[in-house]
């Protein structure tokens, strides 16, 4: 089945070479917008798989844009269909890593990356992995190191409590930027296995996405920079 994708950014010039960067992927381009209340329209009227989101543009921002496109999402009659949110930006600091996957993004790539990186990348959210760029990933260490994250509060602790200690360990595997296969084979056992892992973890700490669970592993001190 080919992924369908909405591509937001309010340049034309960088909407027109991310189609053509997609479409030569072998992915379908199903409708562009150029800022956030557009990006939110469009997604509700063409249901892309993913959505590719600037974060810098007028009227509404991409990372407001994103809380909204996921909360019309989980109010809509069909929220079995939720689009991954993919943000593309040259701003890869701290604020905006943790502002947009708390928004409920599922990766940060940069503006830079290669072609074929952004194709990847896409397919990767689609298929329901978190996607961190490498200096998106240190600036999000960065930040939950800088605020204290590693220091684990009782908060914390009371979220981390229901893991078992093998989901413990998976889940700083998936912190690390692993996939289900990686995670198999690093602990040697199934993908399978490794899924369900993840998926129970998910469950227990009321995360929406793999993302999320990158963020409670850092700001619960449960993964801390240079680990």
């Amino acid at each position: 089945m080919t992924i369908s994708v909405l591509v937001v950014d309010d340049q034309p010039l960088v909407r027109l070479a991310v189609r053509d960067i997609l479409v030569d992927g072998g992915l379908l381009v199903v409708g562009e917008a150029s800022d956030g209340r557009a990006a939110v329209r469009a997604a509700i009227e063409t249901a892309p798989d993913v959505v590719l989101m600037d974060i810098r543009m007028p009227e509404l921002d991409g990372i407001a844009a994103t809380a909204l496109i996921r909360a019309n999402t989980d109010a809509s009659a069909d929220a079995s269909h939720r689009p991954r949110v993919l943000v593309l930006t040259t701003f890869e600091d701290d604020e905006n890593v943790v502002a947009a996957l708390r928004a409920g993004a599922s990766g940060f790539i940069g503006k830079g990356a290669e072609p074929d990186e952004i194709v990847r990348a896409v397919r990767t959210v689609h298929q329901g992995e978190a996607l961190l760029s490498s200096s998106a990933t240190r600036a999000l260490i960065a930040r939950a190191v800088g605020r204290g994250g590693a220091l684990r509060s009782e908060r914390w602790e009371a979220a981390l409590a229901p893991l078992t200690p093998r989901e413990r360990e998976v889940l700083e595997l998936v912190a690390e930027g692993l996939t289900n296969q990686d995670i198999a084979a690093r602990l040697t056992i199934s993908p399978h296995t490794a899924k369900t892992h993840v998926n129970r973890i998910m469950t227990k700490v009321a995360a929406s996405d793999r993302a999320q669970l990158v963020i409670l592993a850092y700001e619960s001190g449960l993964v801390t920079a240079g680990e």
